[in-house]
């Protein structure tokens, strides 16, 4: 506003400064009242102008205010959404270790089970060779000692063939008998 009074008077000042040059050889006219009255009009209707301009700029100002205040509202809903999703990021992190927590003590513990497992089997296996070996030992001795009474009963057997072969060449009927047996 201020500028558009000092505007106005720069033009009165222009306007006049050359109409006081000239007033030493003719006072106003007529003509020049009315020219400066067509002027003083014009000047009013230009600071109307400028005026309703500047109304104009305020509202333009106004809407920018406004729209800069959107543009906070929405910055401040940006942070909200991530300072949200900071913490949703959080809340999976957390989650994941612990997730991956209950999968370590989970192997930890099939690896447990597993020992324990193979323990268990190898212990019966175990078992079971100890078993055999010491449920076959007595059969093992009986089966030695029946060995043995075999081949004295065979050695016996065969000096009794052999006696009865000896008999034969003196006697007939072990000699028939003998033969029958296929033992001559």
């Amino acid at each position: 506003m201020k500028n558009h009074i000092l505007f106005l008077l720069v033009i009165i000042f222009l306007v006049i400064v050359p109409a006081f040059a000239n007033a030493g050889e003719d006072s106003f006219t007529q003509k020049d009242r009315e020219l400066l009255i067509r002027l003083d009009e014009r000047l009013n209707q230009i600071d109307k102008r400028f005026e309703q301009i500047d109304r104009r700029f305020e509202q333009v100002d106004k809407r920018f205010d406004q729209i800069d205040k959107r543009f906070e509202q929405i910055d401040k809903r940006f942070e909200q959404v991530d300072k949200r999703i900071d913490e949703l990021r959080q809340d999976m992190n957390k989650r994941f270790e612990q997730v991956d927590k209950r999968f370590e003590s989970m192997q930890t513990l099939m690896m447990a089970v597993i020992g324990a497992f193979g323990a268990i089997v190898a212990v019966a296996i175990g078992f079971a060779v100890w078993d055999r070996r010491t449920m076959t030992r007595p059969f093992e001795f009986k089966v030695k000692e029946i060995e043995k009474d075999i081949d004295s009963t065979n050695k016996k057997l065969d000096n009794l063939i052999d006696a009865f072969r000896q008999l034969a060449k003196n006697d007939k009927k072990v000699a028939e008998i003998l033969r029958s047996f296929s033992l001559l």
